[in-house]
């Protein structure tokens, strides 16, 4: 009979059929095994020295959007100081700082311009990657396609008033006007502040014109302006370590992910606000403290230097020669984001209620058209 397709093989003779794996010859079975080990082994080696053999003798050039000697630009070269050890192939990093725009031309330009092999990374301001949502045709990029790797810390910021202030309490603020320091309509002082005065009732009013927060605290050390909606703890610790110890300021309430250990008297925003849809915008307006210090790279960068970059970020966050530098210069690393994690609270931020977007928009267009 002729053997059709619908037919199974015949069975092989018995002389010539395989013995079945456990029941060959010891040597044989040891050899196969290992054989099978050392191949999954050898996979994970050989692409470290890709990734290796590419950085090695390289610069990377890591973009700081922001001025020399600010909290972004510490952070960040308290990073490159210790980053290149953890990188396959160890390549000299070379800080850069670029603040124009408030940071969206350095954001332009490693979205944009800078070398996609991974040779170029960036320190970003942790607003920038929201100014696409407020349709700010400056910002020239997606945030979501950036390659995330990660941040040594998420801010938690803080709304005060100087010590001599009539501001004694929240109710205060709800019932008298205060001024407000600010560095532009649309900046992040201003921002929050209006944020506040909508789902709070603060009465805030706005001075603008200071060129960024250290120029902001000084005004209110010389009475020129009673308040600010929006300094980051960290940044606190490092420019004036000494208000909160000595009662120079009240802490109103402090916001972000989560509040902090360290005021434990101090009321956390969130839990000040009962209307749900406030909550919700809140949240979403309080997503670029969770970023933090954040790090990228550009699109694109090939998946095994993306993973050795995020991989390298991480490490050096637990790394305890960083640590010690951190404690050194009170710069609070004690709570580092992945960069998966930071791409992820993005998506989010960009996903909320379509409602909601709306008014975050309306208050950040409102800074743009001038005081109320």
């Amino acid at each position: 009979m002729i053997q059709g397709w619908w037919e199974p093989n015949p069975p092989e003779p018995i002389s010539q059929m395989r013995a079945p794996l456990y029941a060959r010859p010891m040597r044989g079975r040891i050899a196969t095994i290992l054989g099978f080990v050392l191949f999954l082994l050898g996979l994970a080696p050989a692409r470290a020295d890709e990734v290796a053999d590419f950085y090695r003798g390289k610069e990377l050039r890591l973009i700081i959007g922001a001025s020399v000697g600010g909290g972004y630009d510490v952070y960040a070269r308290a990073i490159a100081k210790h980053l290149s050890e953890h990188i396959p192939g160890n390549p000299i990093i070379v800080p850069q700082d670029m603040p124009a725009g408030g940071g969206i031309a350095a954001a332009n330009s490693i979205y944009n311009v800078a070398s996609r092999d991974g040779t170029v990374i960036g320190a970003i301001q942790n607003t920038v990657p929201f100014e696409p949502f407020f349709n700010n045709r400056q910002a020239q990029f997606d945030a979501e396609r950036f390659g995330w790797l990660g941040t040594p810390e998420s801010e938690v910021a803080l709304y005060l008033v100087w010590h001599t202030s009539k501001i004694q309490s929240l109710k205060d603020a709800q019932t008298r006007e205060m001024i407000a320091g600010g560095a532009g309509a649309a900046s992040t002082p201003v921002f929050y502040g209006r944020i506040f005065n909508q789902i709070l009732g603060l009465k805030a009013r706005f001075v603008n014109g200071y060129p960024g927060q250290n120029e902001i605290l000084l005004a209110m050390e010389n009475g020129e302006v009673e308040a600010m909606t929006s300094p980051f703890w960290s940044s606190l610790q490092t420019a004036r370590p000494e208000w909160i110890p000595k009662h120079l300021v009240r802490v109103l309430f402090q916001y972000g992910e989560k509040p902090l250990a360290e005021l434990p008297g101090v009321p956390f925003a969130l839990d000040l606000i009962t209307n749900e849809a406030d909550k919700t915008l809140l949240r979403a307006a309080s997503a670029p403290l969770v970023l933090g210090r954040p790090f990228a790279a550009p699109p694109d960068v090939p998946p095994e230097r993306l993973a050795a970059l995020r991989s390298a970020m991480m490490a050096t966050f637990r790394d305890p020669a960083f640590l010690a530098d951190c404690v050194a210069q009170r710069l609070d690393c004690s709570a580092p984001k992945s960069g998966e994690e930071l791409a992820s609270l993005i998506r989010a931020a960009y996903a909320i209620p379509p409602d909601i977007r709306r008014r975050l928009i309306e208050i950040y267009q409102q800074g743009q058209g001038g005081q109320p």
